[in-house]
């Protein structure tokens, strides 16, 4: 049976290992407490910016090093930002442990080069418009814009052009400074590891990071106005689109709620991509290409999201049967079928998804710094088979009843939305 174990390095510095030595992979992540939430206005898009610039050298490797040694390693490797954290993290074989854990460290002191850092922003706002340009051409960034204001939890990941355009790198050495700092970060590892080897290796690895300069928080953004480059209107008009896209947006549990799992189940029974109330109703029958809703958890709140997409002439129309599908739910309840197969479907998913490291590696290493709690897969499972038919009724009368912020993205206004 796996095994944790954790520890608090000397300079602050926290490791999470899942120990499972019939595991055939090592997964180690370095999860840091750096977000976009955590951004002022001159730093939107930094914490994605950065981790960009963790693949570009340090003092002991060039970029080139970095890249060869993560294929000679043989493993996936790759990193991505949130809202709330950032993440770096690779799999490999159990007998690469030493040297993945040698290169992961050292990336995480980068010498943030001048001319890598021109270059990598003509990347990101390649990244940007590119972004725009895709379907839904980015309704989920405005509905979480307007639902949670343009800055903390609704500031964009990516940043905006105009930010990214006058971004310097003095400040992303401030920001780096500021937030890469031991007590502000986890290593958390899942599979077939050698915890008593790993924490004094990193322990000598990481005794230089408390030297980091103090760099004083950023004087805060002024409340009353909206960032350059933003907007706050319930509609995108794109030239490019040739369906409507619908996200809305309402509150919903956070990661330290008691009742997201119930949250979870309701989002199954209601918006699953296949079998839900929502697929038959607007999918099956042709009506809409997609319907779907589902909760997201952030640290001190959450989200209820749905997203629809359909023909233009179909929007308002759909929109009436979503209601009423809501509706319904609200008054009647879920079926105990319906909790069977949800329960049936979610807990198999679980199973499967915790015979690889590199899944189990992400729920351990965000838990743990966002929450400092351990939640094995049996501890998971016991939660989903627990959850009754009223913890789910509960759910959907506490985030079902919320009048959603809507943002619709289409080619000509819509009276869709109001």
């Amino acid at each position: 049976m796996p095994e944790f174990r954790e520890t608090t390095l000397s300079n602050g510095l926290r490791i999470a290992a899942e120990i499972d030595q019939r595991g055939y992979s090592a997964a180690f992540g370095y999860f840091v407490r750096a977000g976009s939430r955590d951004e002022v206005d001159r730093e939107s898009g930094l914490s994605h910016f950065l981790e960009h610039m963790m693949f570009k050298g340090t003092r002991h490797r060039s970029a080139a090093d970095v890249n060869r040694e993560l294929d000679e390693l043989g493993g996936q490797s790759n990193a991505y930002t949130s809202e709330e954290q950032t993440v770096y993290y690779a799999t490999v074989l159990p007998k690469f442990q030493d040297r993945l854990i040698d290169l992961l460290t050292d990336m995480l002191s980068p010498i943030l080069d001048e001319n890598e850092f021109a270059t990598e922003r003509q990347v990101i706002l390649e990244e940007i418009a590119k972004y725009e340009d895709q379907p839904p051409f980015g309704a989920f960034e405005r509905a979480m814009e307007v639902h949670f204001g343009p800055r903390g939890l609704g500031r964009r990941i990516l940043g905006t052009a105009e930010s990214i355009r006058t971004m310097q790198a003095a400040t992303m050495r401030d920001y780096f400074n500021r937030r890469y700092r031991p007590e502000n970060i986890v290593l958390a590892a899942a599979g077939n590891i050698d915890f008593d080897a790993l924490v004094p290796q990193v322990e000598k690895l990481t005794e230089d990071w408390s030297d980091r300069p103090d760099v004083a928080a950023p004087e805060k953004d002024p409340d009353d106005s909206v960032p350059l480059g933003i907007s706050l209107e319930p509609k995108i008009i794109s030239t490019d689109a040739k369906q409507a896209y619908l996200v809305g947006i309402s509150p919903g549990p956070s990661s330290r709620s008691d009742d997201r799992y119930a949250a979870r189940v309701l989002g199954s029974v209601m918006g699953d991509e296949g079998g839900s109330r929502l697929f038959w109703e607007l999918i099956d029958s042709g009506r809409a290409e997609v319907a779907t809703l589902w909760p997201h958890e952030f640290m001190r709140e959450g989200a209820w999201f749905s997203y629809m997409v359909c023909a233009p002439e179909d929007v308002k129309s759909n929109q009436r049967l979503m209601n009423d599908i809501i509706q319904s739910t609200l008054e009647k309840g879920i079926q105990p079928e319906e909790l069977k197969q949800t329960l049936n479907k979610a807990t198999a998913g679980a199973i499967m998804q915790s015979e690889r490291p590199s899944n189990r590696l992400f729920g351990i290493g965000s838990r743990w710094l966002t929450c400092g709690e351990y939640l094995s897969t049996d501890d998971a499972l016991d939660c989903l088979c627990k959850i009754t038919i009223e913890d789910v009724n509960q759910a959907a009368q506490k985030y079902l009843t919320t009048n959603p912020t809507e943002i619709i993205a289409e080619a000509e206004p819509s009276a869709a939305t109001h």
